[in-house]
């Protein structure tokens, strides 16, 4: 009986995630694109910036981390201090909340775009699981969801994660759904990894356009919890498996970050700040990172090879919940 009534349960869920609710990005802009031209330009800006296949990588900014010598400016520099990584720049879009941040990334990076935020105010220092962060979490989750149906691939990573090698030569072609990990038990197909929204890849096709859309209305299932949460209460539904979506999770030797940090430097991607909560904190050891890299880099090749280099991170970051 429960097989059975699997594809009655799919139908139901999917028209609930097609909702009069849901108002993607996309339909959003249509709406107003004759009164300001957003849509218009939003296309201008994905398309300038996309790779051939029609991948983008994106991320999210606002005015607080948006200040000289803060995190968005250790962001860029990761990609021009990293290995074989300045190239990928021409495919990051950064995703702005406000005019004021806006003005800063324009000058600083050619593909910004500032979205509407719908009477809310994302300007300043957001503090974890906050209403005001927890909206903007899912706000985002939005977004996306319309980058998708826009037919865009995309490689969202939060601005707190310093790019060090090129991340594509990691990632799993078959897979439709990756994500990075505060913790990795080994087993890339194991749902009962602990995931970190912070980092993804999603390709564009009618199984991730329906789970991003699950996902998001299953946050009115789940008040109070931000999408990393939401997203472990809904990565074992069966829908997942009949609609036969591929997740895959990403393994922390090459994605790693301050929960579980990557121990090899000839293996390491990305690096997040994740279990940190506070700016000058995560500014902090993220500079002490870069310079941990820095010297990895200025050695020889076979000096790299044999190198036994361990972070010096964590200092200010102390395995809090982020």
């Amino acid at each position: 009986m429960f097989i059975a009534g699997l594809p009655v349960l799919w139908v139901f869920l999917s028209n609930s995630a097609s909702s009069i609710e849901f108002h993607t990005f996309s339909h959003y802009f249509t709406a107003q694109s004759t009164k300001a031209g957003y849509e218009s330009k939003l296309e201008s800006v994905f398309r300038t910036a996309s790779m051939k296949d029609k991948t983008v990588i994106i991320t999210t900014l606002n005015d607080a981390w948006a200040k000289p010598g803060s995190v968005f400016d250790l962001f860029l520099e990761s990609f021009r201090l990293g290995n074989e990584t300045q190239w990928l720049l021409n495919h990051l879009v950064v995703i702005t909340w406000d005019q004021k941040t806006n003005a800063y990334c324009l000058a600083l990076h050619k593909h910004c775009y500032q979205v509407e935020t719908k009477g809310a105010n994302f300007t300043g220092e957001v503090l974890f699981m906050t209403p005001t962060y927890l909206h903007m979490m899912w706000r985002r989750t939005e977004f996306l969801t319309s980058v998708l149906e826009m037919g865009y691939n995309f490689v969202f990573t939060d601005t707190d994660i310093m790019w060090l090698r090129d991340p594509f030569k990691q990632f799993y072609e078959d897979a439709d759904f990756q994500i990075a990990c505060d913790a990795f038990n080994g087993n890339s197909s194991d749902i009962y990894n602990y995931p970190n929204g912070g980092f993804k890849y999603i390709k564009s096709n009618n199984r991730t356009i329906w789970f991003n859309k699950f996902w998001f209305n299953s946050s009115k299932e789940y008040p109070g919890l931000g999408e990393q949460a939401v997203f472990n209460k809904i990565k074992m539904h069966p829908l997942i498996s009949h609609m036969k979506l591929k997740i895959r999770f990403l393994s922390t030797s090459y994605f790693g970050g301050f929960c579980e940090p990557s121990k090899d430097f000839n293996k390491v991607s990305t690096m997040h700040a994740n279990c940190c909560v506070g700016i000058d904190n995560k500014v902090n050891d993220l500079k002490i990172l870069l310079e941990d890299w820095k010297k990895y880099m200025a050695l020889s090749e076979i000096d790299k090879k044999q190198s036994n280099l361990t972070w010096s991170v964590p200092q200010s970051c102390r395995f809090e919940n982020d």
